[in-house]
C-alpha cells in the first residue's frame, strides 16, 4: 500500500537510496556516482520540506519544482547506478522516483493554473 504522506515518502526514499549506496562497492568509477545519487535523492525530501514551510503559493510551487528537478536528476543517477550494480532495489527506487516526479509535476501544473486564475480574477 502506497504512503500518501509525501514528507514521509520523500524521507523514506532518501533513506532507502542511502542504504542502497552503502551496499554498492566503492571504486574510482562508483564513488562519484554514489555521491551524486545520495545528494540528489536526499535533496528531494529537503526541498519538499521547504515547500511545506513556504510563505506563499508561488513559493510553494517553486520549491516543488526544485524537488521535481532533483527527482529527475536522481532518476538519472539511479540509471547510472544500474551500470555499476545489479542491486534489485535500483529498479524499485527508480519506479518510486518516477512516481514522485509525476506527483510533483501534477502539483506544479495544478497550482500554476490556480495562480494564473487568481491573477486574472483580480
Amino acid at each position: 500500500m502506497k504512503n500518501y504522506n509525501l514528507e514521509e515518502r520523500t524521507a523514506t526514499f532518501g533513506k532507502e537510496v542511502i542504504e542502497l549506496c552503502r551496499r554498492i562497492p566503492q571504486d574510482t568509477i562508483s564513488r562519484p556516482i554514489i555521491s551524486q545519487l545520495v545528494r540528489s535523492a536526499t535533496s528531494v525530501g529537503a526541498n519538499y520540506a521547504e515547500a511545506i514551510a513556504a510563505s506563499s503559493t508561488k513559493d510553494f510551487v517553486n520549491k516543488i519544482y526544485i524537488a521535481r528537478k532533483e527527482a529527475q536528476e536522481t532518476k538519472h543517477w539511479l540509471r547510472m547506478a544500474s551500470v555499476i550494480s545489479d542491486d534489485a532495489a535500483i529498479s524499485r527506487l527508480s519506479q518510486e522516483c518516477h512516481e514522485l516526479i509525476l506527483i510533483f509535476q501534477k502539483t506544479t501544473l495544478t497550482l500554476r493554473g490556480k495562480i494564473i486564475s487568481d491573477k486574472s480574477e483580480t
